[in-house]
């Protein structure tokens, strides 16, 4: 039986204050959702400025990242590529934001973030996963 980590909430709270830090050091107005493996809301933070809509978008992206493993990036890459079927699976959402948290290869949750430019959105959820592997020297996959 495998035995992984699983996030506390003091790690969603690292999550979080990083990639809000980086968010505002960037002067970037967005929505930051972090979940668990089984993509379960975790924690969530809307700044100042972000659009509603991006609430749902983050979670979406955090949700898709969680589930499949993968970035988000993955599934807008596929449907670029013409696999524009991917466009009808069920809660997943085709955009770049949303990054897995993969330690020593297992999925143990997922950052999403919307408000900004894709590329950017997937920069201040790095930066709040960055801060969770160097808080505890984690083999993070980033």
């Amino acid at each position: 039986m495998k035995q992984i980590p699983t996030l506390e909430a003091a790690d969603v709270r690292k999550i979080l204050d990083a990639a809000q830090a980086e968010a505002l050091a960037q002067q970037w107005n967005v929505s930051i959702a972090v979940v668990d493996n089984g993509a379960q809301l975790l924690g969530f933070l809307r700044l100042d400025g972000a659009a509603p809509l991006s609430a749902k978008i983050a979670v979406g992206k955090a949700n898709t990242a969680a589930i499949s493993r993968k970035e988000s990036k993955f599934y807008e890459e596929v449907v670029k590529g013409g696999r524009t079927a991917f466009l009808s699976v069920p809660e997943l959402v085709v955009l770049e934001g949303g990054v897995p948290i993969l330690v020593d290869g297992q999925c143990i949750g997922a950052v999403g973030v919307s408000g900004v430019r894709s590329d950017q959105d997937a920069q201040v959820a790095r930066a709040g996963i960055k801060a969770l592997a160097d808080a505890h020297g984690l083999n993070i996959t980033l």
